[in-house]
């Protein structure tokens, strides 16, 4: 069974960091595209940040640019989001989500889409408060 698991989110006040960590197991996605996303009840679940598979390239929504940083080791088979100068609309449940295709040519604006990715972990609850 092929699994995401976010881990690393809790309650933070502004101006504070955490960092996320999203552990695969089931498969490896050393080789798959994989990206952060968000979203806050009632509404669509929003693009945070992308990276190609190799870890060279990435992407960021403009909101947090600058703060967050996505970044993975293959060699453990996770994902991490590093979360710095949290603000109280960062809050929301964020998920780690990845590409089934192997070595897919990574594209930025196609990386931002929901629609892009497979396979989604639960959610991890970040909260800001102020």
């Amino acid at each position: 069974q092929v699994q995401l698991v976010e881990s690393g989110g809790g309650l933070v006040q502004a101006g504070g960091s955490l960092r996320l960590s999203c552990t695969a197991s089931g498969r490896t996605f050393s080789a798959s595209n994989m990206a952060w996303f968000r979203q806050t009840p009632g509404k669509e679940r929003d693009f945070v940040a992308s990276i190609s598979w190799s870890g060279v390239n990435t992407n960021y929504a403009d909101s947090v640019k600058g703060r967050f940083t996505i970044s993975r080791d293959n060699a453990k088979n996770t994902l991490y989001l590093q979360m710095n100068s949290l603000k109280p609309e960062d809050t929301a449940v964020y998920y780690c989500a990845a590409v089934s295709q192997p070595f897919q040519v990574y594209r930025p604006v196609v990386a931002g889409k929901v629609q892009t990715y497979d396979y989604w972990g639960q959610g991890t609850q970040v909260t800001v408060s102020s």
